[in-house]
């Protein structure tokens, strides 16, 4: 629940900026935070995979009582990141215009997506600093504190969209300086709460130094995750790509389902996450079997949820819709995606927590293998020759998402079986 909670509040976080330029600007902002979100998202998931390795580390030597080894990630994890912080902020300054053009944003909007994506580069050091400090926590088994710091940075983006978008008419930029200054924030307190509480375990400043076998289980669990998150970013990027050029409405439609699809899948993200932990903490505390029930349970309610959520939106998407638009030709566009797109919350209950069971016992290369498969061979291909059929619409692209996931649970369950028919479910 926790894990629910913060995942609730970081999707409001990203939400406020739309609804703020859906309501005070025009269709060009909107376009121009969809696509610039969608360049960030790239890279936040790609961060998150590469924090998934820590917390997986962090939960496995706090499962075997390895205090030592519980300080030597955490210190590998602190320097490691700040490195690639340092290192991605000119990159990605560099990078905004050539990103925003390989996008195709539409020339009414590209010059507010090049701004929203060159503010937004200067906040990476942020988003890398409050993923490690909340991956931290919750390799210890606490996801009750991410929350806190998570809710402050909601709060904190909520009061500087209005201020910047709604009362100053910043429009986009006026979102990408809210968020920054909201992560930032959230950072610098987490931080400061972290110092003074203390660890579960003795850590001293001799740790904060990159420790080669940490590093090395690090990359190895976190490295794929890393790849299976930025190569379904970029299929992401590569869709909005394909949408964008069937123009403005459709770009703007495809922001506003892209949102709702972030509180959509949060049930079956979070519940996952927490399995991932739980399984480590188990798998090293030699309890395969609380392990293996970790991921039913969560299995189970992830389920429950997106069948629930799933069948609402057949009903009732042009209110979903209209929360992020005030343009009836977006809202009834993004309504068409959105039904077909929310099959898709069904599936991902399945997927993400076999994901999680096997990231949790250190086979993150095979949850990488069948997803970067089920992107690259299913759902971009479908989307761009369904984009270039007579008649098309986007109800029809969006049915991509599902079937790509139906691809993956059928290479889990059969690399599960596997695993389980040669006694190795339960190995690290």
């Amino acid at each position: 629940v926790p894990f629910l909670l913060a995942s609730l509040l970081q999707s409001f976080y990203g939400a406020a900026d739309m609804f703020m330029v859906g309501k005070f600007s025009g269709s060009a902002a909107v376009s121009a935070v969809s696509t610039g979100s969608q360049i960030f998202t790239t890279i936040t998931s790609t961060i998150l995979g590469l924090c998934t390795g820590g917390t997986v580390l962090i939960a496995q030597k706090v499962g075997e009582k390895n205090d030592d080894g519980a300080a030597k990630a955490v210190g590998t994890m602190a320097v490691a990141f700040a490195v690639a912080g340092i290192v991605l902020v000119p990159v990605m300054l560099a990078l905004a215009e050539p990103m925003t053009k390989a996008m195709q944003a539409p020339a009414e909007a590209f010059e507010f997506t090049k701004q929203y994506v060159m503010i937004c580069a200067c906040g990476v050091p942020f988003i890398l600093g409050y993923n490690v400090t909340a991956g931290i926590f919750r390799g210890m088994g606490d996801s009750r504190t991410p929350v806190l710091f998570i809710f402050i940075a909601c709060v904190i983006n909520i009061v500087g969209d209005y201020i910047l978008v709604g009362v100053l008419g910043l429009g986009a930029a006026g979102a990408a300086l809210a968020t920054i200054f909201a992560q930032g924030s959230s950072f610098i307190l987490s931080v400061i709460y972290m110092v003074k509480r203390g660890l579960s375990f003795p850590f001293s400043r001799r740790y904060i130094a990159i420790d080669k076998p940490s590093l090395k289980w690090l990359l190895r669990v976190g490295t794929p995750l890393a790849f299976q998150s930025a190569f379904i970013s970029i299929s992401f990027l590569l869709i909005t790509a394909i949408i964008n050029a069937m123009g403005l409405i459709a770009s703007a439609a495809v922001g506003v389902t892209e949102k709702l699809i972030s509180f959509f899948m949060l049930p079956a993200s979070s519940f996952s996450a927490a399995t991932a932990t739980m399984v480590a903490q188990n798998i090293g505390a030699r309890k395969p079997e609380r392990a293996m029930n970790s991921m039913i349970c969560s299995m189970a309610v992830s389920f429950i949820i997106g069948t629930a959520l799933t069948v609402y939106t057949q009903f009732n998407a042009e209110n979903l819709t209209a929360i992020f638009s005030k343009d009836p030709e977006v809202i009834r566009a993004a309504a068409l995606y959105l039904r077909s797109y929310s099959l898709d919350c069904i599936v991902v209950s399945f997927v993400f927590n076999l994901n999680s069971y096997f990231s949790g016992c250190g086979r993150s290369m095979v949850t990488m293998a069948h997803n970067v498969a089920a992107t690259f061979l299913v759902r971009v291909p479908f989307s761009y020759f369904v984009s270039r059929m007579e008649g098309a619409t986007l109800y029809h692209i969006g049915l991509a998402a599902p079937l790509a996931s139906v691809f993956s649970v059928a290479v889990c369950i059969i690399y599960f079986i596997y695993l389980k028919r040669n006694g190795k479910l339960y190995s690290i």
